[in-house]
């Protein structure tokens, strides 16, 4: 399964100049419920709500996402081996909460510190 970061869902709503490939849509995606409230705040944030709506709810729609549990919490409250930024840790403590429990995970992100304190926890990450 691939883990989604907020920075790809970002991309591909707004046509940035780069763009995950459109195999990755026929994944089995998952990502943190922050995910959602990422992609709102920014959508929000630049008066795109109306315009980008529909395809945020139908991006989010296909991505199977996992609650702020406790272990989750707990877990991002621990050290990373290298410094991240509060919602990255909640997402590194998501994909650990998975591998935890047996699954593969692959990351796909646009963001190098996450990227980098991924492959320091030992999950692949997707060549975008």
């Amino acid at each position: 399964m691939i883990y989604l970061d907020t920075s790809v869902a970002l991309a591909q709503l707004l046509a940035e100049d780069r763009a995950p490939p459109e195999s990755l849509w026929q994944e089995t995606l998952v990502s943190s419920r922050l995910l959602q409230y990422e992609v709102w705040n920014r959508l929000h944030a630049r008066g795109l709500g109306q315009s980008h709506g529909e395809d945020a709810r139908l991006l989010i729609g296909r991505v199977a996402l996992i609650e702020l549990v406790p272990p989750v919490l707990a877990r991002s409250l621990e050290p990373f081996p290298s410094p991240v930024q509060t919602l990255d840790a909640l997402h590194l403590a998501s994909m650990e909460f998975l591998r935890a429990r047996g699954q593969a995970v692959q990351l796909a992100s646009y963001d190098e510190r996450t990227i980098a304190a991924a492959r320091a926890l030992g999950v692949p990450v997707l060549a975008l």
